[in-house]
């Protein structure tokens, strides 16, 4: 099997038929067919039923789907690391980042971008855990991720810090301070992402009471989506601020010192550093 059959089978699969994916290709039905054949014939398996509409996956085939893109997606990442060896002025840097923190990078990117034009960026948006498979994976080289995270085979330099926010609709809070205490939330229902959940009961715990926990969610934006219709207070980290416009929503800073979040960088212990990532890490921290 080799890099372009695979690529073949991965466009058939997403076209849904050999028809529509010659014409993505812009080859030849009867080719496409043969090497789609061959390379069913050599690993002995039939991956794709075939009918006269349609294309359908066998098991084996959603298997070879979903490696393949991941396979392809490797090789792309190494061919143009080995560009980086022209003294990591050119080539690719494939970066991770939590929703979260996406809106802090275009600027940290333009400030390196300024010095090495030639480099261009892959860019993957997920949840930590996405984040730190890509990285696994070879798919991309540095995550940026937020505490707390398993450092286990990784390296990591902190970027910042940042208080939790209170994103809450007019309904439950009224006050026009900026900054709130805790305590101010003791009797609302919040709204909390699975990973600071321990965080904010321990900090509650410290206050003497127990949170009112609402809803928990592994996803900000939902989390301010929620909190825009006035069910509850999202207990959201500063940069999420402008994940989502929106008019209803107040953001007041907690001021409990226990209530902070660390965003950092982080890239396996043993793997390649390229000379355009050193580039990079020193121009981020």
């Amino acid at each position: 099997m080799d890099i372009k059959q695979l690529k073949y089978f991965l466009t058939i699969a997403r076209e849904g038929t050999l028809t529509k994916a010659s014409k993505k290709l812009h080859i030849a039905q009867p080719p496409l067919s043969y090497q789609l054949k061959m390379l069913e014939n050599e690993i002995g398996i039939k991956l794709i039923e075939r009918t006269t509409r349609k294309s359908q996956l066998t098991d084996a085939g959603k298997f070879l789907y979903n490696r393949g893109e991941q396979i392809v997606e490797l090789v792309e990442t190494t061919l143009k690391e080995l560009k980086d060896f022209n003294e990591g002025i050119e080539g690719t840097l494939a970066i991770g980042t939590i929703a979260s923190t996406a809106s802090m990078l275009p600027e940290k990117i333009n400030k390196f971008h300024k010095i090495y034009p030639k480099v261009n960026f892959q860019i993957r948006e997920g949840g930590s855990s996405r984040i730190l498979d890509l990285l696994n994976n070879g798919i991309i080289q540095i995550g940026i991720i937020r505490h707390p995270f398993d450092s286990k085979n990784l390296k990591s330099k902190c970027l910042c810090k940042e208080h939790m926010l209170a994103a809450t609709h007019d309904n439950f809070i009224s006050s026009s301070k900026k900054k709130i205490n805790l305590i101010t939330l003791k009797n609302s229902p919040l709204i909390v992402h699975v990973k600071f959940k321990s965080m904010i009961v321990d900090a509650c715990s410290e206050l003497d009471f127990k949170p009112n926990i609402f809803c928990e969610s592994d996803d900000v934006r939902s989390m301010l989506t929620w909190a825009t219709t006035g069910m509850g207070i999202a207990i959201v980290p500063n940069s999420a601020v402008n994940l989502i416009p929106n008019i209803n929503l107040k953001y007041k800073e907690i001021t409990n010192p226990t209530l902070v979040t660390k965003i950092s960088l982080v890239w396996l212990n043993n793997s390649y550093v390229s000379t355009t990532m050193k580039n990079f890490l020193k121009i981020l921290t």
